[in-house]
């Protein structure tokens, strides 16, 4: 099993973060591993994360077949992998979200497995074992009983080259957002796992002697709020079993913040963190995207309320829809400021394959033929369609945003605020930052991630020392509970800071490069809207 790199320029690379927790990427293929499980006893498994180590001619001769795939930021070394397994003669297995959501882009392949895997991996191992050397195999949509899901082969990873680890409770969403791809890849309906099923991996992680940060990957844990507040409990339980080995992580969707119990119960079981889609801070966007659970609502309260249970606030943002005011950027770094959210995947609009908004700038003749991620990620390679607002107004307006949220003092300041509104009080010691390895090591890894921190900066970065120590010294003061929290977000700047700048560049190449009659296309493009609209 392969699992190819992400493109070099992401916002989720995270190099420099990953270098201060001594890791060598963020987090470990959940996907390979769980099909790892999935696969036959007697079939003898590795695993190699292109991320975190180097694939070698002799593991391609090893193997009789090998495993790849991921999303579409890796989509250039997974076609990569292939390549190198046909000039070693070795046939080439490939799933994942993005084979499953542009097959087409996959044809070299010589079996390509679609869908949850849970729900077609036994057709291919048969075919396998039947002599077949080629096939294409597609799950049905939504019917995996995720119940049934075996624990993912943990085993085959190293925890020490990882930020963090991650299982998964839940697939799925409820919300219907045109942009989204998590609905037609997993559904509307959630689907979770049972409480004695998500200990038994927890448990798994324990006696293989990991400790430290928990990933819960799913793209919305609140889904099925149901489920997760009877899963929670016993959560917590377990954590104060085990000594509170672990400060779990995920995904939710903004509506947490009118569920206090639902946060207590949270924070109780350990949770630190959480990432939400905020995308755009004008209403009418919102709707029209299909996100109408974001409105109606002050949504920096909403942040406000969740830093107060006892969580960070990661976020994400888009610009480039059609129904942006003409200036969208300054309404945004308001909200953003207002927020007080240190960490912001600001993107472009992209018109991901199989979504409701691909389907309908297609039938609008708008969708491009695009497959060109060689430039990072949504953050650099879209807009991959025909805007009705002029592309020069997105472009700037995005440069903007991204220019002036992450100056150091803005950035620095809004870490500052989100520490000192940050609730502390909980009942279980899962606040750590991110650490792995076995109990007596993990203070050991947290001070030297702290010291490298401190040195990268101090030392090596002079013009951030005193946003760091004014922080440090504030946060000791005013709110200590919040200290490591505060050094994770700042650690985060690592990464961030030099990406904006990245970002920013591109940008200039890409206005730079636009016609100067593209100008004159608005006027027309704003009746076309209305048109639409």
């Amino acid at each position: 099993m392969v699992f190819p790199r992400f493109n070099r320029n992401s916002f989720w690379n995270l190099g420099a973060t990953c270098r201060v927790y001594g890791a060598r990427c963020v987090a470990p293929p959940l996907g390979l591993i769980t099909v790892a499980a999935l696969l036959p006893a007697e079939w003898n498994v590795r695993l190699i994360d292109r991320n975190a180590q180097t694939l070698r001619p002799s593991d391609i001769a090893w193997a009789d077949m090998v495993m790849t795939g991921g999303m579409l930021p890796q989509r250039l070394d997974a076609l990569a992998i292939i390549e190198m397994c046909k000039a070693h003669g070795k046939p080439s297995v490939c799933g994942g979200p993005d084979a499953t959501a542009s097959p087409e882009i996959y044809d070299a392949a010589d079996f390509l497995v679609l869908g949850e895997a849970e729900g077609i991996l036994d057709s291919f191992v048969s075919a396998w074992h039947a002599g077949q050397r080629q096939g294409r195999f597609r799950a049905e949509k939504f019917r995996v009983d995720v119940t049934r899901t075996p624990k993912p082969r943990f085993d085959l990873v190293d925890p020490a080259h990882y930020i963090y680890l991650g299982v998964q409770f839940s697939r799925g969403c409820p919300f219907n957002c045109e942009f989204c791809d998590i609905i037609e890849l997993y559904g509307r309906v959630p689907r979770t796992k049972d409480s004695a099923q998500m200990l038994a991996e927890l448990q798994t992680l324990y006696e293989r002697g990991y400790r430290g940060h928990v990933d819960f990957v799913d793209d919305n844990l609140i889904g099925n709020k149901k489920a997760l507040k009877q899963f929670l409990p016993a959560l917590q339980r377990w954590q104060a079993e085990h000594g509170h080995p672990f400060a779990f992580s995920t995904e939710a969707s903004v509506n947490l913040a009118d569920d206090p119990e639902l946060m207590r119960m949270m924070v109780n079981a350990g949770f630190f963190a959480v990432f939400v889609g905020i995308e755009s801070p004008d209403s009418a966007t919102l709707a029209a995207a299909r996100k109408k659970q974001n409105t109606r609502r002050s949504l920096a309260d909403s942040v406000h309320r969740i830093n107060a249970a006892g969580m960070v606030v990661v976020a994400g943002f888009i610009v480039g829809f059609d129904t942006e005011p003409e200036s969208i950027a300054q309404p945004m770094i308001e909200l953003i400021e207002a927020s007080g959210i240190p960490a912001c995947m600001v993107g472009l609009l992209t018109a991901l394959p199989g979504t409701q908004l691909s389907r309908r700038l297609a039938k609008e003749g708008r969708l491009f033929d695009f497959d060109d991620w060689s430039a990072g990620d949504q953050c650099t390679a879209g807009i991959n369609f025909l805007p009705l607002r002029p592309r020069r107004a997105i472009l700037e307006d995005y440069r903007r945003v991204v220019s002036t949220i992450y100056r150091p003092r803005a950035y620095f300041d809004r870490v500052q605020s989100m520490a000192l509104r940050l609730g502390t009080s909980r009942n279980t010691g899962g606040n750590a930052p991110p650490a792995a390895g076995k109990r007596p090591s993990i203070d050991r890894r947290r001070l030297a991630a702290l010291l490298r921190l401190t040195f990268q900066l101090t030392v090596r970065r002079p013009g951030l020392a005193r946003f760091f120590w004014r922080n440090v010294i504030d946060v000791l003061r005013r709110n200590p509970g919040a200290l490591e929290q505060a050094l994770m977000c700042m650690a985060l700047y690592l990464h961030l800071g030099p990406f904006s700048r990245y970002v920013v560049r591109q940008l200039d190449r890409q206005i730079a490069e636009l016609p100067a009659e593209e100008w004159r296309s608005a006027p027309q493009g704003r009746e076309r809207q209305r048109a639409v609209g």
